[in-house]
């Protein structure tokens, strides 16, 4: 696809019907079309999407796959245990996606799975609670198996996460620990991507102190499962 083309895609994606105004208005910060593009997403994918939270990255992979393509949120039973309204907000965001091409499926975060095999497992700012106290031990080896497992060979595996230290107190997450569980797995590293990076966060505060939430340092790290492309 040219760079005319793909800019054209992108911003047919930005303008869907669907979005909120709450996502619009967090656009400038979430960089959406850097993050889509990072992601390699491409129409008539089967994507996967792990903890969709209130669905903002759902209304934006749903007119990326268009209507040849699936997405599946799946917000994970640890995390709607403790905050039920993880798993209605994800019902609600597939219900306002653009198009109806997106179901919801729930499960334990070991048991990641979709009904098919995916091109794309995609989780944004949700790594770092694989290794809360709330995680049951040996939460982030059992996903990322269960990623491996789930994509088509060749598929791709994308990590967007606050930069830092200390998950279960500052919700972030050094992305090399990341790596290393990623490669562990049986991924080849890909691609970093420093498009969300922001300096002038110190990495000393929670995500959620309103110092700096919305404007945290963020990465990108993009995997590929061993195998022909999809």
């Amino acid at each position: 696809m040219s760079f005319i083309a793909l800019a054209a895609a992108l911003a047919a994606i930005l303008a869907a019907p669907g979005r909120t105004e709450a996502d619009r208005g967090a656009d400038a910060a979430r960089r959406p079309l850097q993050v889509l593009e990072f992601s390699g997403v491409q129409p008539g994918w089967k994507v996967g999407e792990y903890t969709p939270g209130g669905g903002y990255f759902t209304r934006l992979l749903s007119p990326a796959v268009g209507p040849a393509g699936h997405v599946y949120a799946y917000p994970p039973d640890e995390i709607v245990r403790l905050l039920p309204r993880h798993l209605a907000d994800a019902r609600a965001g597939a219900a306002a996606a653009p198009l109806r091409n997106v179901t919801v499926v729930t499960g334990a975060t070991a048991a990641f799975a979709a009904p098919e095999a995916l091109d794309l497992v995609f989780t944004a700012q949700n790594y770092h609670d694989l290794h809360t106290r709330f995680a049951p031990p040996g939460a982030a080896a059992a996903f990322n198996a269960a990623v491996f497992r789930a994509l088509k060979p060749g598929g791709t595996y994308v990590v967007v996460d606050h930069r830092g230290d200390e998950p279960d107190r500052l919700h972030r997450i050094d992305p090399a620990q990341v790596r290393r569980e990623a490669e562990a797995a049986g991924f080849r590293f890909e691609a970093a991507g420093d498009q969300l990076a922001n300096p002038a966060d110190p990495r000393t505060a929670s995500v959620f102190d309103p110092a700096v939430r919305g404007r945290t340092d963020q990465f990108m790290l993009r995997f590929r499962k061993p195998g022909p492309g999809p």
